[in-house]
């Protein structure tokens, strides 16, 4: 395979190229303290694992709901004021999660969780696509999982924080069994209130999406968005990845807790055991696809790791001891790269449609939505190893779509 010799970035789009990461970075960390909540939940409010589901139902149903106008609003008004919209709604549910923290009502948690993810979805919404466009067409792939990596970075953070000052904090001495919730989101809504001033002050350039007619060099006319089957089969992948990912990441407290696997752990480490060991690993995976990118071709990387995704799946759910926990850290290891990998195959050749393209691909992440759900309901009638089964269909589609799925037809 001839090494990939183009640029990530250029020079003139080096500090467009820096901020957008750094986004990256910001709502990792909101995700990263997301996988930490269900087990929280589960015992200060003695609910079920299929009901703080719920947590993730949350976030991911407004990517569902979001992206489209996120993606109509950007597309009248540019990548930049999508972004500060983003951020605004970020900070401004994180406050709303404050109040609910106060008052100790799960459901106005859900409704401060439901308005993060509206802010999640804007940002992402803007921030793919851009990302792809901030340098040569040839290292898009590698872009994406480069912005990524800080994505993964994050989300080691995350954990970290969340096992500190919410797993590792009990009740107020007034009885506020959500009291530890208070503190992060608080410094959250406000850091992330601050960044989005600097955005406002900060000009960044206004990508223009290719013509029609420089898209089509056939000289034909473009074709309607769902007629491009790459574009639909990416948005399915999308959906079965990350409704896969959300499963396994907001289970594996509950995973590592088990008494008959791991007798010794508590929520507490499992949660360190998040971040270092598995966030840790999908960060190397992002970082060392992104260099592998340079002499596989995306398209086969993504298919070998969702091959071996599939292989560890059993392994993790029959529970052979030390084996399916190296097994369950490894899966994040494989599962690195395949978000950023689709979105970019999915919005390929996609010309003046990118934007939109885009807004359905981030509304496939509702996927997250659905299945935490589905997956603790298994658990609630059988196990909790049981229950990671469930993703296996997943990264069976996804291994179809990087094999033959991607391909652009005329």
């Amino acid at each position: 395979m001839k090494k990939n010799t183009q640029p990530l970035t250029t020079k003139e789009n080096l500090i467009p190229f820096i901020l957008i990461t750094a986004l990256f970075f910001l709502w990792g960390m909101a995700f990263g303290m997301l996988d930490v909540l269900n087990k929280h939940f589960q015992d200060v409010l003695a609910i079920s694992k299929a009901k703080s589901g719920l947590i993730q139902f949350s976030v991911y149903i407004a990517y569902f709901l979001m992206a489209l106008p996120a993606g109509m609003f950007m597309k009248r008004f540019g990548y930049k004021k999508g972004i500060v919209m983003g951020l605004l709604l970020f900070a401004g549910g994180a406050y709303v999660i404050v109040s609910a923290s106060i008052l100790q009502s799960f459901w106005s948690f859900l409704i401060g969780l439901f308005i993060v993810g509206c802010g999640l979805a804007s940002l992402e919404t803007a921030a793919n696509p851009y990302t792809t466009r901030l340098g040569p067409k040839e290292t898009a792939e590698q872009r994406i999982n480069f912005s990524q990596s800080f994505n993964g970075l994050a989300w080691i953070i995350g954990p970290i924080i969340g096992g500190l000052f919410i797993l590792g904090n009990h009740a107020s001495p007034d009885g506020n069994q959500l009291h530890s919730l208070i503190m992060p989101y608080a410094i959250i809504g406000t850091v992330v209130l601050l960044i989005s001033i600097i955005y406002i002050r900060t000009p960044l350039p206004e990508i223009v999406e290719e013509t029609v007619e420089q898209h089509n060099t056939t000289g034909k006319v473009q074709k309607p968005l769902f007629k491009h089957r790459h574009f639909v089969l990416g948005v399915i992948a999308q959906f079965a990845y990350v409704a896969a990912q959300t499963g396994i990441f907001s289970f594996f407290v509950n995973y590592m807790t088990d008494s008959k696997l791991t007798p010794h752990v508590d929520k507490e480490t499992a949660a360190f055991m998040l971040g270092l060991g598995g966030f840790g690993l999908f960060m190397v995976g992002r970082v060392t696809g992104t260099f592998i990118m340079k002499f596989v071709r995306p398209t086969r990387l993504l298919a070998i790791y969702a091959f071996m995704s599939v292989v560890l799946l059993p392994v993790i759910s029959l529970r052979i001891g030390m084996v399916s926990i190296v097994a369950l850290f490894l899966s994040f290891f494989f599962m690195s790269i395949m978000y950023p990998t689709i979105f970019s195959l999915g919005i390929k050749d996609m010309g003046e449609q990118t934007k939109r393209a885009s807004s359905f691909i981030v509304m496939a992440i509702v996927g997250g939505a659905i299945f935490p759900i589905f997956m603790g309901w298994i658990a609630d009638i059988s196990s909790m190893a049981i229950g990671f089964f469930a993703p296996m269909p997943c990264f069976l589609f996804i291994l179809y779509y990087a094999v033959k799925g991607y391909k652009i037809r005329a």
